[in-house]
């Protein structure tokens, strides 16, 4: 699509909104982009971006990043370019977000909480069944990175460009002529014939000199570095492995029970039924019929007013005291078949009777014997697990020359790896906290000599490791006897591959002159027969090639020469060229979708002239990044 978006940046009419938006800014006047020493982030246009406004920015994305990649940020993090970059990036768009406020304002445009609410409710992602759901919008955004906070103002963002842009694209610009012509050049179809120059064939016949592997190997060092390098000994800490050494009294069990009955029984349940009444009058008149005789049931059903209980006489659900409503607690009654007076509700006024009363119940001991057991094991596991911990964190510490007194405290010998990088950590230490302890520096002495013991590196909750660096190889460049089979590789595929393309340029030379059947029998080449090529393969570098040439001329073919996916140089007989179409259904949608492009660079052009004609100041701090 970066190709028909190129192609209708060029369209006259695209051209004049451009010039109407820049045209919108020559009244404010050119003004700087400068510096300055004051502690702040950055200024635009006055208004200012604060550090800390700037570090939340930075955290978040971060955490969104974090977030979304999972283990494999820990390699970026370690990259200062990288969050360098990073950093950058997020001041430029708080930037280009006070640009969008101000002129937003300047234009008097605006977004209502409410809107930006509606438009969330809108979104086809949050939806189950045509409907918001609220679940699972939460999900998708802190999947994402998200907090509610953050992804509103997004939003708000988003609905404020939208007004922007809609400004300069009012839709319908795009004419028939135009959008045909767009689908005749990307869905162009081209006939070509292929012949190809095999490299493995090559590959065989090349010879090496150790001066020039040597030669390569100093040109291309920065291709040899072999990364960071560590060999580590851990003592690992498992809560779950302690519990087979944990023992569980009877004792231990009764007392568990004792403490915790409540969480083994049933609370006293009592069962009511009520009448509902608009009027305390109503009420005590209902109240002087039941003492005379009437009966509750009938009443109910032909004088509540809560439509759900007068169906069954006025008997509602069993209630535990936590369900009970207040008015119901206030009626204080306490003996079956008791009936409140006039009570006072948020709904009216209600007469109350107690119609039952479940009294509480607990389950025996025998019953609920082996689940406290289990649970009494795996508390004790817990503990005792915390208190390994502090006792090998003590250890580690103490002596900080060896894991020897660590080993001793946990009752396990250490486990030492082999050599391993980022990129290959042991499956046993492959938990983030751990790769970063090993890999921050901390633990490594000089010169590559073992350093200090770590600390209790805690992991998903129930797993510990005390970690030592053992042996350390910093980032270098890998030496020639190391590498010296890759460079044979490389330096005969170069060899090989220079061979076939100075070849090709031979034979394209003769076929342009049209003496190329001789020659290609003599290469022992043939052209393929003919296949149809469009844009979509995969293989973009050779279609690059088929359609960067110009269209055949009275049927004669034109030739050129590329290299498919496996590196081979292919020769190209180019034979025709037909522009696409498509039916005027999925024309509409094409038409719809050029419209888009166009508004992208409507938008990009809108931004840039905002920055162009700004005054922006950067912090003291800011300035200093490299």
């Amino acid at each position: 699509m970066m190709d028909n978006l190129r192609a209708a940046s060029n369209h006259v009419v695209l051209k004049i909104i451009l010039g109407l938006i820049i045209l919108s800014f020559v009244l404010t006047g050119v003004v700087s982009y400068q510096g300055s020493a004051s502690d702040y982030a950055a200024k635009v246009n006055g208004q200012v971006i604060e550090r800390a406004q700037l570090e939340q920015a930075f955290q978040s994305e971060r955490s969104r990043m974090q977030q979304q990649l999972g283990d494999q940020f820990s390699v970026l993090a370690g990259n200062e370019g990288y969050m360098q970059r990073m950093r950058h990036e997020v001041l430029s768009q708080l930037i280009d977000k006070s640009l969008l406020d101000q002129y937003a304002k300047k234009l008097g445009l605006s977004v209502s909480d409410e809107q930006v609410k509606d438009a969330i409710r809108k979104e086809a992602y949050f939806q189950t069944d045509g409907q918001f759901d609220n679940a699972k919008y939460l999900d998708l955004i802190n999947r994402s990175g998200y907090s509610a906070d953050n992804y509103a103002q997004y939003m708000r963002q988003q609905l404020i460009n939208q007004q922007l842009i809609q400004g300069f694209s009012g839709g319908g610009f795009v004419l028939p002529n135009q959008a045909q012509a767009m689908v005749g050049l990307v869905l162009q179809e081209r006939d070509v014939r292929l012949a190809t120059i095999d490299l493995k064939a090559m590959l065989a016949k090349q010879v090496v000199t150790d001066d020039e592997l040597k030669a390569y190997y100093e040109q291309n060092k920065n291709s040899f570095i072999a990364p960071e390098q560590v060999k580590v000994s851990f003592i690992p800490l498992d809560a779950a492995a302690l519990q087979d050494k944990v023992a569980v009294s009877e004792a231990d069990i009764t007392a568990y029970y004792d403490q915790h009955q409540s969480s083994y029984g049933q609370p006293e349940r009592k069962k009511f039924s009520i009448i509902q009444l608009k009027t305390e009058a109503e009420a005590k008149a209902v109240l002087e019929e039941l003492k005379n005789g009437a009966d509750f049931a009938t009443l109910a059903k032909e004088k509540s007013t809560d439509i759900i209980s007068s169906r069954n006489g006025g008997e509602m659900d069993w209630m535990e005291p936590d369900t009970t409503a207040d008015e119901l607690k206030q009626a204080n009654l306490t003996e079956k078949g008791q009936l409140s007076g006039v009570v006072k509700s948020s709904v009216g006024y209600l007469i109350i009777r107690l119609d039952d009363i479940k009294p509480a119940l607990v389950k025996p001991l025998s019953e609920v014997h082996d689940a406290i057991a289990k649970q009494v094991k795996q508390e004790k596991a817990v503990d005792a697990y915390y208190a390994l911990q502090q006792k090998v964190s003590e250890a580690a510490t103490s002596d900080n020359e060896s894991l020897a007194s660590a080993e001793e405290a946990a009752g396990v010998k250490a486990t030492q790896t082999e050599w391993f990088t980022r990129d290959n950590v042991p499956a046993a230490l492959n938990f983030k906290p751990v790769v970063q302890s090993i890999f921050d520096g901390s633990l490594i002495g000089e010169n590559g000599a073992p350093g200090s013991n770590s600390d209790v590196i805690t992991v998903d909750g129930d797993r510990a490791f005390v970690v030592r660096v053992v042996g350390h190889q910093p980032e270098g460049v890998e030496p020639f006897d190391k590498v010296k089979d890759r460079i044979v590789e490389m330096v005969k595929h170069n060899k090989a591959l220079q061979e076939a393309k100075l070849q090709g340029e031979k034979l394209l030379v003769e076929l342009k002159q049209g003496k190329g059947d001789e020659a290609m029998k003599a290469a022992g080449l043939s052209f393929g027969s003919v296949q149809k090529m469009v844009r979509a393969p995969d293989d973009t570098q050779l279609v690059d090639a088929v359609f960067s040439l110009p269209h055949p001329q009275d049927g004669k073919a034109v030739y050129g020469m590329s290299q498919d996916a496996q590196d081979n140089v292919v020769l190209i007989a180019l034979d025709a060229v037909r522009p696409g179409t498509l039916p005027a259904d999925e024309m509409k949608t094409f038409v719809g979708k050029m419209e888009q492009g166009m508004t992208s660079v409507t938008f990009d052009s809108l931004l840039a002239n905002l920055r162009k004609q700004a005054t922006i100041k950067m912090g003291a701090a800011e300035q200093q990044q490299p």
